[in-house]
C-alpha cells in the first residue's frame, strides 16, 4: 500500500449534466444506462483524483431508481472515495435532480462503484490509504469492508464464510 494517506475530501467530484431529449424515453424520462454513464465518468474522477492514477472500473453495486428524473432537470452527481483497499477504491455517488423552474430538488439515487488503479502496462498498482475525518465518513469507511465481502461473494471471489466482517452481522461468534 503506498505510504500517502488523503482524506475522502481530497477526491470530492461534482459533476452537473442537463437532461436534454437525446438523453430521454418516450415518456420523456432519463434513460437508465445513460444516468449510469454520467455516474461512472464521474467516479473515476473522484478515484483518480484519490489514486493520481489511471483507474479503471472494477464493479458497480445495485443502483436503484428512486424515481423518474425528467426532461429538463439538472443532474448533480457527487462522487468521493469511501476507502481504499490494496489496489483498488470504493467511491460512494448521491445523484441529486432538480427542476430550475420549480426550484424542486430530490435525491435520485445512490450507489458504490470500485475502481481498481493501473499502470501504463495495464497493472494494477498500489493506491493511497484513506483517513476519514467526518463522522458520515467514518460510517462509509467501516461499512465498505462489508460491502467489499459482499460483492467479491457475488462476484465469486470469496467464500461466505470467509467473510468475517459481513457475517458478523448476522451470526455471534
Amino acid at each position: 500500500m503506498s505510504t500517502k494517506i488523503k482524506s475522502p475530501k481530497e477526491s470530492f467530484t461534482i459533476m452537473n449534466e442537463l437532461v436534454l431529449p437525446n438523453d430521454t424515453n418516450t415518456l420523456n424520462n432519463l434513460m437508465g444506462g445513460r444516468l449510469l454513464h454520467w455516474m461512472d465518468i464521474a467516479a473515476a474522477i473522484s478515484a483518480q483524483k484519490h489514486c493520481n492514477r489511471i483507474v479503471v472500473t472494477a464493479s458497480v453495486d445495485n443502483v436503484s431508481f428512486k424515481q423518474p428524473i425528467k426532461l429538463g432537470d439538472v443532474i448533480t452527481i457527487e462522487a468521493k472515495v469511501t476507502r481504499a483497499f490494496n489496489t483498488s477504491v470504493e467511491v460512494r455517488l448521491d445523484v441529486w435532480a432538480e427542476n430550475i423552474p420549480s426550484g424542486a430538488r430530490v435525491k435520485s439515487n445512490e450507489a458504490y462503484y470500485t475502481f481498481v488503479a493501473i499502470d501504463q502496462s495495464g497493472r494494477t498498482i498500489p493506491v493511497p490509504e484513506v483517513l476519514p475525518e467526518t463522522e458520515d465518513e467514518i460510517e462509509l469507511f467501516a461499512g465498505a469492508l462489508r460491502r467489499r465481502q459482499l460483492r467479491l461473494i457475488l462476484g465469486g471471489k470469496m467464500k461466505a464464510n470467509d467473510a468475517k466482517e459481513l457475517r458478523a452481522l448476522f451470526f455471534e461468534e
